[in-house]
């Protein structure tokens, strides 16, 4: 069926009226060894040598969730190399970390740049320059002149992990015209869960080209460094109870200070590993934390933790796995504030009991398995946190028990990355490879 172009030509054209401030704010999201040009397809070179792969996921999360992917498209397409891309810094610094990580031969393989803004030359760029065998996007980044490109140039795309929360879903529908023009570009669509696949249908993707894989976010593994590097942070820190606060966002902060303040009243060797989402934010946390009369120490500046310090801020980039490893519990932000909650399956695959605020809509299908395995709690003011870590400290034996069965649960989720695969192999073979 042929979609109207016009959906698409207006969008184009209130991207073109907001220029300014989109370059304004490119300007800001920078990293030093990154050509800013990136940003409108070109200065790509040098790319990872053809036949290539592309992948593109928005931001750290998705590049965190999406590294059993990356390695699983390296080994079971040893002929392509795969150009990783991402909309954020943030992200450019997480792909960055995560293809140090690779073995060297791999490293050859993979490469990342930043993903061009959404104008029709742009794109056009982007996709002539790279020139995929096929493009794969993360979740939910449907970007309709970067898919009209791909169509343009007969690349085919696939949308995995895809998913679409009721919020995100209600937003769309408004757009619906556009959101149908740049689905009908989608080769193949893996979506996470039947009641997303429906949220895709009803935006216009075709049924025949859907099938539900399950999420890959719960086929999370981490290299064996990172458990012996949270060893030794336990090491250097004594024997003292230690909770981490994972993805912390702006007005939680407050909220788990005053918690951790009543759990210094029962346990006064405590310490909160406080890591914030957004590197931006990482000074005037650390500000809010020594003005409310805490002791903090900064990752950063490789400040050591003391017996004295009772907060120590992850005031740094990919190691957010490793600090979570390293705390008895975790808690994990954007949930005590209405922002839909972060990812809770990373400290419980770590085998971490977890607790969260009430707002997990963003999560709410990875998080229902831990809840029905009590692996995950959710408290909805700083008192009941207080008491929910109180009960964990006191009995490390029922903490840990929820730890296991918080992976017990995430392992019997498993099976997504190999339907994943199996589907990229068949877009493939069928785009003639």
């Amino acid at each position: 069926m042929t979609t109207p172009r016009w959906p698409r030509l207006a969008y184009s054209a209130a991207l073109y009226g907001l220029a300014p401030l989109i370059g304004w704010r490119i300007w800001r999201e920078q990293v030093p060894t990154y050509s800013r040009l990136q940003r409108l397809g070109l200065r790509l070179e040098p790319l990872p040598p053809a036949p290539r792969l592309w992948l593109h996921c928005a931001s750290v999360g998705e590049v965190r969730a999406a590294r059993p992917l990356i390695e699983g498209l390296l080994a079971r397409f040893p002929r392509h190399s795969l150009l990783l891309t991402t909309m954020t810094a943030t992200g450019a610094r997480q792909a960055q970390a995560l293809i140090a990580e690779q073995e060297t031969a791999d490293q050859t393989r993979l490469a990342h740049r930043f993903l061009p803004l959404d104008f029709p030359g742009a794109a056009r760029r982007f996709v002539a320059r790279v020139q995929p065998d096929l493009a794969i996007l993360f979740e939910t980044e449907l970007w309709p002149n970067l898919l009209h490109a791909c169509h343009r140039q007969a690349v085919p795309v696939a949308v995995v992990n895809g998913r679409l929360s009721p919020r995100a879903f209600g937003r769309y529908q408004r757009l619906r015209s556009l959101m149908q023009g740049a689905l009908a570009n989608v080769t193949w669509l893996a979506a996470k869960s039947p009641e997303d696949a429906e949220r895709f249908h009803a935006l216009g993707c075709a049924a025949e080209s859907t099938t539900v894989v399950g999420s890959l976010k719960f086929e999370q593994a981490f290299p064996e460094r990172l458990l012996e590097e949270s060893e030794c942070l336990l090491s250097a820190w004594g024997q003292r109870p230690v909770w981490v606060a994972g993805s912390t966002r702006d007005g939680e902060e407050a909220l788990l200070l005053a918690a951790h303040r009543q759990l210094l009243t029962r346990f006064p060797t405590a310490l909160l590993v406080l890591v914030p989402r957004h590197p931006q934010r990482f000074d005037e946390v650390a500000a809010q934390c020594e003005r409310e009369g805490f002791k903090v120490s900064r990752r950063s500046q490789q400040q050591p933790v003391t017996p004295a310090t009772q907060v120590y801020l992850g005031d740094t980039l990919g190691e957010l796995a490793t600090l979570y490893a390293a705390g008895s519990v975790a808690y994990v932000g954007g949930s005590l504030v209405p922002l839909g909650g972060h990812n809770v399956l990373e400290p419980a695959a770590l085998g971490k009991p977890v607790l969260c605020g009430p707002s997990l809509e963003n999560f709410s299908d990875v998080a229902e398995p831990l809840l029905a395995a009590k692996a995950l709690t959710m408290v909805d003011t700083p008192d009941a946190l207080a008491s929910v870590l109180v009960e964990h400290i006191t009995n490390p034996e029922c903490a840990r028990q929820r730890g296991l069965a918080g992976q017990a649960a995430i392992t019997a989720q498993r099976g997504a990355l190999w339907r994943t695969l199996d589907g990229l192999g068949r877009c493939l073979a069928l785009a003639g490879d």
